[in-house]
């Protein structure tokens, strides 16, 4: 997890995941055995995702030659509290390719993956993030440009028969994150170094990519990374920065509502401070997550103007 608030899924259930893992494997174990290659129902790569934010990648860079299967993909879920099912964990193993997320936010479904022994795109080391690190990768502008690399590399090699296809696939999404680094760097232009409080980590990785500062009071941070609530002195100093107008935006987890949260929430709006509503899902009505990164870059900017 992030430095905000550290994992405590696979901690609290291990065993009951660990459990639910040997019986998907047995279920899937005859199939382990079978190289990575085009899957024998209609020629397809068969491609397991755990969460939407990277399947729908991998969907658009796959098109018709790929079908993928994200784990999460419902908007409300929450992959720090997600128990998989055995029919998750089957599908991971025994998928083609599967793309997780790393950086312990999705620890069944890597060892899923690797223990079945599937060709794995692990988004979290390719950026170099490490459990413990903020895990939030799909808001970093450079761990999606080398994820979807990765994935179209991984198509190519299961599949070199459509290579041109996928390597097509890919310029066209690259052109769109590129589109994408356009807008940002038009937000940095007016925002860069500008002040801003977080709730959560969930979307800092886009306020990097902005180029503002996160100022949120250290005591704040340090009892949400030690999975504790804040203290009455840490909530006064947060309340204090907004009502002091010390910052331009607030941003909270929109699928993490507590007593705290919303108290921040109030006095932001209290102090005209603007509040961003983010949540960690890829919401309704996004078809991906370079479109979901688009119109968070479009609200920041209407909150800062």
């Amino acid at each position: 997890m992030s430095s905000f608030r550290r994992s405590r899924t696979l901690r609290r259930h291990a065993r009951r995941i660990g459990a639910v893992l040997a019986a998907a494997l047995s279920a899937v174990a005859f199939t382990a055995c079978t190289p990575a290659s085009r899957s024998a129902d209609g020629g397809t790569l068969d491609v397991a995702a755990s969460v939407s934010q990277w399947g729908t990648m991998a969907q658009a860079l796959g098109g018709e030659h790929v079908v993928v299967t994200s784990a999460i993909a419902n908007a409300a879920a929450d992959p720090h509290d997600y128990e998989p099912t055995t029919a998750d964990i089957a599908g991971i193993s025994s998928a083609d390719i599967a793309v997780v997320n790393g950086a312990g936010y999705d620890t069944w479904a890597s060892t899923a993956a690797g223990t079945a022994g599937i060709d794995t795109i692990d988004v979290g080391a390719l950026a170099g993030v490490e459990e413990g690190g903020n895990p939030h990768l799909w808001f970093s502008a450079q761990a999606r440009t080398a994820a979807a690399d990765a994935i179209t590399d991984a198509y190519v090699a299961a599949d070199p028969e459509h290579a041109d296809d996928y390597r097509r696939l890919n310029a066209q999404w690259q052109e769109r994150e590129r589109q994408l680094d356009a807008d940002i760097a038009a937000v940095r232009e007016v925002s860069a170094s500008s002040p801003y409080a977080a709730t959560e980590s969930v979307a800092a990785y886009l306020f990097e990519d902005l180029g503002m500062e996160d100022v949120t009071p250290q005591g704040y941070l340090q009892a949400v990374s030690n999975e504790s609530e804040p203290g009455p002195a840490d909530l006064k100093a947060f309340s204090d920065l907004l009502a002091e107008g010390a910052v331009r935006l607030l941003v909270v987890n929109s699928q993490h509502g507590d007593a705290a949260g919303g108290q921040l929430s109030d006095a932001a709006r209290a102090a005209d401070v603007p509040v961003l509503e983010v949540g960690e899902q890829l919401p309704d009505g996004c078809d991906d997550v370079v479109a979901w990164m688009g119109t968070l870059v479009d609200r920041i900017r209407d909150l800062l103007d």
